[in-house]
C-alpha cells in the first residue's frame, strides 16, 4: 500500500471507528432527532454541491422507491436507534454489536437468492460471530438495557439489508447523489421532530462540538476519503479498514470517556471479529481469464453484505479508475 493510501486507510479507521463515541457525548444534551437532525443537515450541505457536480438528481424519479428504502434501511431508522441506545449502551457495546452486519449479511444475502454455497470454514465463521454477540449482550438482556439490545440489533438488520438494496437495484446510481439525497430526504423527515423538540437553552459546547464532528467528519468528510481511498487502493483492500472500526470504538470509549474495559467486551471482540473474517472469507481464485476483476466481484450482492458498515457508511460505490 502506497504512503498516500496508507494515511487514507488509518483516516477511515477513525472517521467511521469515532461516531459512537460522538453519539455519546451528543445525546447528553440534544434530542434523537435533534441529534439525527443535525447530522444528515449537515452531511447533506456539504455533500449537496458535489453531487450537482456528479451530474444531479435526474436519475431520481426513475429508482425513488428503492432510494426510500435505502435510505430507511441505511439513516432513517439506524441512526436514530443507535442514538437512543447509547442513552442506555456504552459506545464501546455499540461499536461491538454493529460488528456482526458482516454475520447477518450472509444470511440475509442467501435467503434472497445468492447462489454462492458457503462451506465449513464460513459456516464456522457465522457461528462464531453469533457466539460472540451472544456473550456481549446475554448480561444485559434483564432490565432497561434489553430495549436497547433490541435497537441495536435492529441496526444491524438494517445495514445488512441496504447493501443489498444498492447493489439490486440502484447498481447505476452515483454514489455521492445517493449519498447527498438520502441525507437531505433524512434531514427534512427529522426537521419537525427536531423543532419540537429542540433544547431550550444552547447545549454544551462539547455537545456541539461532537454534532458537528458526526456531519461533517463522521459523515461528510468520511464519505470523500473513502471514495479517495477506492480509488488508490481498490475495493476489497480498502474495505479491510472496516474490521477496524469495532477497536477504535472500543479505544475512544474506554480513553475518552472512561467506559470499562471488561473481559466480557475482549472475548466479544475477539468472536465477532474472527467470525466475520472466517464467514467473509473467499475462496481462492483460479486463473481464469474470463473471472470477474476484483471491483466487480466486491460490488456482488453477497460481497457487499458481507462487510460490515461502520455507523452511517453507505456501502454502494461507483468508483471511478484512476485513469477515468
Amino acid at each position: 500500500m502506497s504512503r498516500r493510501g496508507l494515511v487514507l486507510f488509518t483516516l477511515m479507521c477513525v472517521l467511521w471507528g469515532i461516531p459512537y463515541l460522538m453519539i455519546k457525548v451528543a445525546v447528553e444534551g440534544v434530542s434523537v432527532p435533534v441529534l439525527v437532525f443535525a447530522r444528515c443537515a449537515l452531511g447533506a450541505v456539504l455533500l449537496l454541491p458535489l453531487a450537482v457536480r456528479a451530474g444531479g438528481f435526474g436519475w431520481v424519479r426513475r429508482h425513488w422507491k428503492p432510494l426510500l428504502a435505502f435510505a430507511l434501511a441505511e439513516i432513517l431508522a439506524p441512526w436514530a436507534l443507535i442514538s437512543d441506545a447509547e442513552r442506555e449502551l456504552s459506545s464501546s457495546m455499540a461499536g461491538l454489536l454493529i460488528a456482526a452486519v458482516p454475520i447477518v449479511g450472509i444470511f440475509l444475502a442467501r435467503l434472497t437468492g445468492d447462489a454462492e454455497r458457503l462451506g465449513p470454514v464460513r459456516w464456522a465463521g457465522l457461528l462464531l460471530g453469533l457466539a460472540g454477540v451472544a456473550v456481549l449482550a446475554a448480561p444485559h438482556l434483564d432490565g432497561g438495557s434489553a430495549w436497547s439490545i433490541t435497537e441495536m440489533m435492529l441496526v444491524v438488520l438494517g445495514y445488512s439489508i441496504a447493501p443489498l438494496i444498492a447493489t439490486r437495484r440502484l447498481q447505476d446510481v452515483p454514489s455521492v447523489s445517493m449519498t447527498a439525497a438520502c441525507l437531505t430526504f433524512a434531514a427534512l423527515v427529522y426537521t419537525p421532530p427536531a423543532i419540537l423538540t429542540w433544547p431550550d437553552t444552547m447545549p454544551s459546547g462539547r455537545v456541539l462540538a461532537a454534532l458537528a464532528g458526526l456531519g461533517v467528519l463522521c459523515t461528510a468528510i468520511a464519505f470523500m476519503v473513502f471514495l479517495e481511498l477506492i480509488r488508490e487502493v481498490g475495493t476489497s483492500r480498502a474495505m479491510v479498514f472496516t474490521y477496524v472500526n469495532p477497536a477504535v470504538a472500543v479505544t475512544a470509549g474506554v480513553l475518552l470517556l472512561d467506559e470499562p474495559l471488561t473481559a466480557t467486551i475482549v472475548v466479544s471482540f475477539a468472536l465477532i471479529l474472527a467470525g466475520s473474517l472466517l464467514a467473509t472469507a473467499r475462496r481462492p481464485a483460479k486463473a481464469d481469464p474470463e473471472a470477474p476483476t476484483d471491483l466487480e466481484s466486491a460490488k456482488s450482492p453477497e460481497t457487499l453484505a458481507a462487510v460490515p458498515m461502520a455507523e452511517g457508511q453507505l456501502t454502494h460505490l461507483e468508483a471511478p479508475s484512476p485513469d477515468r
